[in-house]
């Protein structure tokens, strides 16, 4: 890091520190304290580093730390989201469990849902594993095939369902596209066993799946058109628009507008 960043980290610790009540963060208080907050040596103890080395970084001594110790030391300050995101994005460290990356269930946040039914225009919700969870009455109607299939992993859905090649225009550079993009989705978390068990899986019951995935492609998921051959409209074509919330890592707004054409 440079002096400025080391200088703002050390700044950013100590301030979170002092902010700290000892009884909520588990440490135990016997009389009147000369600081407030939590003494440097009991942040050291409560993320597992040394003294010596916590007085470093609050110092903008030229050190560093693991991203493991760096996520020890968010639990133990009690960072809220976005304070840990600036803490890792401020040491230039990948966090190793980025918050809200590992909520993957049924439910969709209801905040999130609630955005696509205050539009007009087809939209859905994908999880960190790219299954729907959530879509509004326009997008049931337009992407019927899909939804009504059963299945909600996107790409389970374009690769194993026959109706898929039929639905999707221009399939193979669609599907090749959607692949770049997962890929670059994986990098947040490149360990994570759901993840990697999807493509395992995919790997072994797709060709085409395990062909794209080889080609090592990266793409970020950017909008732009989308044409479909609808079951009752015929081909249809949207302008895509792919929106990511800022409090749910890994989520996904998807609208599409239009029709276009």
């Amino acid at each position: 890091m440079e002096d400025d960043q080391r200088r703002q980290l050390g700044a950013f610790l100590r301030a979170r520190r002092e902010a700290l009540i000892p009884g909520h963060a588990g440490v135990a208080s016997h009389g009147r304290r000369r600081t407030p907050g939590l003494r440097r040596e009991e942040v050291a103890l409560l993320s597992g580093i040394s003294t010596t080395w916590y007085t470093w970084l609050e110092q903008a001594r030229e050190i560093a730390l693991s991203p493991a110790a760096l996520a020890r030391l968010a639990d133990a300050l009690q960072l809220t989201q976005a304070e840990r995101t600036y803490l890792f994005e401020l040491t230039r460290r990948h966090d190793p469990v980025p918050p809200g990356a590992k909520v993957v269930g049924d439910a969709a946040p209801p905040e999130l849902a609630a955005v696509l039914q205050a539009t007009t225009a087809a939209g859905y919700l994908l999880d960190p594993l790219w299954c729907a969870r959530a879509w509004n009455d326009a997008a049931a109607r337009l992407f019927a095939p899909w939804f009504d299939s059963g299945e909600p992993c996107l790409l389970r859905f374009v690769f194993l369902n026959p109706a898929a090649c039929d639905f999707i225009w221009d399939w193979d550079n669609r599907a090749r596209r959607l692949i770049a993009e997962f890929r670059a989705d994986t990098a947040r978390d490149p360990e994570d066993a759901a993840t990697r068990a999807l493509v395992a899986a995919l790997t072994r019951e797709s060709p085409a799946f395990a062909q794209f995935w080889r080609e090592q492609a990266v793409l970020a998921r950017e909008g732009g058109t989308r044409k479909f051959v609808h079951p009752v409209d015929g081909v249809v074509e949207y302008e895509q628009v792919t929106l990511v919330p800022a409090a749910h890592a890994g989520w996904k707004v998807v609208m599409l507008l239009g029709p276009a054409g």
